[in-house]
């Protein structure tokens, strides 16, 4: 299904007012959840330069599709053996093991409050203590959870398979509301305005009050949605499975512009990364495109040559992302030009993470690994 083109969009651009600044977490060194921060931009506030020089690895044993968290000093991620991990970021060296009810698929940990928050996919969200790896509580939902948890306002926000956004009390893990949609929640939450903004499943953009679980609004985009939304001022950006990337608009409720590889028509499973007056974002035609935010117009391309499912990480005017076949790239926002590469040897489909001068990122063959200077 395709969606019609705004004929109000050059006007209804000029009356917003467009912050593409990130907004950080409490830690400006810390990247503590999927995208780094609530608003899921994408944004290190760490400046990273290239070329990176691999500081260490640690084996995990079995493949790893969750994207790190990076929190005090530490490294959080998950395990498709089901454990949750915790590792020194400075030495590689293993702090803990969690074991979870089930293998843990794309769900990254949020790190809030002292506490590490992970979905696996026998539907269970565990709370972790983030010192000694200890479970303070597990909370069952009703399907397989991939999206990763969001913490804002007392509470933890996951989507399940099940078709419902759920909030479960942080400290105690006692539910607080559930919003059913029309369809599995693949996508994490972004948070603005004490709105939890899901893109689904259902073919819709829901806002959903975090206060009491209403839904306040829903935009129709007619496409199944793996990604997760990019908020940044009044506007969403993610990609869909119908081979678009979208902006909406939130106050008016409606499409802005929608961008279409004009020549290979694949979907954008990769979540969006906003700087720089720039949408970037990798897919599933082997390219990273870099979009012009008001426009949509492509700004440049970067050919992969392999899928990215991987969500690129943008610091200091460079952007990092992991392909199917194995690379690491880091590439010049402003013009898209490689400027350093790194073979794994193993599909990267978890995201980079980037905090305290390091960048992390983990490989399907179970590898995790640090770069830095």
């Amino acid at each position: 299904m395709r969606l019609a083109r705004s004929r109000r969009t050059v006007a209804r651009l000029s009356g917003l007012v467009f912050a593409l600044v990130s907004v950080l977490p409490a830690e400006a060194q810390d990247w503590p959840q999927f995208r780094g921060n609530p608003q899921l931009t994408g944004v290190a506030a760490d400046a990273l330069p290239v070329p990176l020089k691999l500081l260490w690895t640690y084996e995990a044993g079995q493949a790893i599709e969750s994207s790190a968290a990076i929190a005090g000093g530490a490294v959080y991620v998950g395990v498709f053996s089901g454990e949750l991990i915790s590792l020194d970021l400075a030495t590689g060296k293993l702090r803990w093991k969690y074991k979870t009810e089930g293998e843990i698929g794309e769900s990254s940990p949020a790190v809030s409050g002292g506490m590490v928050y992970v979905g696996d996919l026998s539907g269970y969200l565990h709370a972790v203590g983030a010192q000694d790896g200890k479970r303070r509580w597990s909370f069952k939902t009703r399907g397989e959870i991939k999206a990763s948890p969001v913490v804002s306002g007392g509470k933890v926000l996951v989507g399940s398979y099940g078709g419902s956004l759920y909030a479960v009390d942080a400290l105690s893990g006692r539910p607080v509301w559930s919003y059913e949609t029309e369809g599995p929640v693949h996508a994490t939450a972004g948070i603005a305005r004490d709105l939890a903004f899901i893109s689904g499943c259902d073919g819709h953009l829901r806002a959903i009050r975090i206060a009491d679980g209403k839904q306040e609004y829903a935009v129709e985009v007619g496409a199944y949605t793996g990604a997760s939304p990019a908020l940044a001022g009044d506007i969403a950006y993610f990609g869909t499975f119908d081979n678009q990337v979208l902006a909406i608009d939130l106050r008016h409720k409606s499409v802005i512009w929608e961008y279409e590889n004009p020549r290979r028509k694949f979907p954008f499973y990769s979540s969006a990364a906003l700087a720089g007056g720039k949408v970037v974002v990798g897919g599933r035609d082997s390219m990273v495109h870099a979009l012009d935010t008001k426009t949509g117009k492509a700004v440049w391309t970067f050919a992969a040559r392999s899928r990215v499912d991987s969500s690129p990480a943008v610091s200091d005017g460079r952007v990092f992302f992991g392909a199917h076949n194995g690379r690491l790239t880091a590439l010049d926002l402003q013009s898209g030009k490689q400027l350093w590469q790194f073979e794994a040897g193993a599909a990267l489909t978890a995201s980079p993470a980037i905090a305290g001068g390091r960048l992390v990122i983990s490989s399907h063959d179970g590898v995790v690994y640090c770069f830095g200077q």
